[in-house]
């Protein structure tokens, strides 16, 4: 498995720049962007955090692609629904809380 491209991968299937995935991996743009154009392995510790960046363990990350299409749909919305409150402005965020306080269990 190339960890790069498996990065690059990840990274395409949320929509996220480099940039964003630097910002969210709390990392430098220059550490990833020597990754692409080095094509180096990171370290232990730069994929640790590209892997929280992405919500997933690195056995998640190492896990044959047969494992990711066991991924529950309910998964994947929470991660979606997780992204997108990361989005929101601190107000709407707000306005969402109440809403949800507001719908039944």
């Amino acid at each position: 498995m190339d960890v790069i491209e498996k990065i690059d991968r990840l990274r395409k299937e949320r929509g996220w720049s480099v940039n964003y995935l630097a910002m969210e991996a709390m990392l430098t743009q220059s550490t990833l962007s020597n990754l692409y154009v080095r094509h180096t392995e990171p370290k232990l510790s730069t994929l640790r955090a590209i892997c929280g960046a992405f919500g997933i363990t690195l056995s998640e990350f190492f896990e044959e692609e047969g494992g990711k299409n066991d991924k529950r749909e309910g998964e994947e919305q929470e991660e979606e629904l997780v992204r997108k409150v990361k989005a929101l402005s601190p107000k709407a965020k707000e306005g969402l809380l109440l809403l949800l306080k507001d719908l039944p269990s």
